[in-house]
């Protein structure tokens, strides 16, 4: 599992004060960054030496609590299933004060050619260190 925190500041907030709901996609987008950063692996890396680049498929997401400005939330991300070409993430976003659940998302990553924009397998060592976790 992967763990990143974020800071809302006033431009993430909608004209209500709370978390405009488009960002929570932004959050979950950083937290799976981060989750395959944590592995050792950076995506533009992937992009120039394997010829991968890794895409939202589809998504599913609940938003449970708001979030406001100034507060401290958590991006919890994991793996929860693999494929050959494909990966299933189970996110969340927590607030860090309360530890309360804010939001929830399940996301299908797909990897691609970077060149064709077609569906590859995913790199070996990548689904190694995943599956290793």
């Amino acid at each position: 599992m992967s763990l990143l925190n974020i800071r809302i500041y006033y431009e993430d907030t909608d004209s209500g004060g709370v978390v405009y709901y488009a960002n929570y996609l932004k959050f979950i987008e950083r937290g799976r960054s981060e989750f395959l950063r944590d592995m050792g692996f950076e995506q533009d890396q992937l992009i120039e030496s394997q010829g991968a680049i890794f895409v939202v498929r589809s998504l599913k997401a609940e938003y449970l609590l708001p979030a406001r400005f100034n507060d401290m939330l958590t991006v919890h991300t994991q793996v929860e299933k693999s494929r050959r070409a494909s990966l299933i993430f189970s996110q969340k976003i927590t607030d860090l004060k309360q530890n309360k659940v804010l939001f929830e998302a399940q996301v299908t990553v797909a990897c691609l050619d970077a060149q064709k924009f077609k569906p590859r397998a995913i790199p070996s060592d990548i689904l190694e260190k995943i599956n290793g976790q």
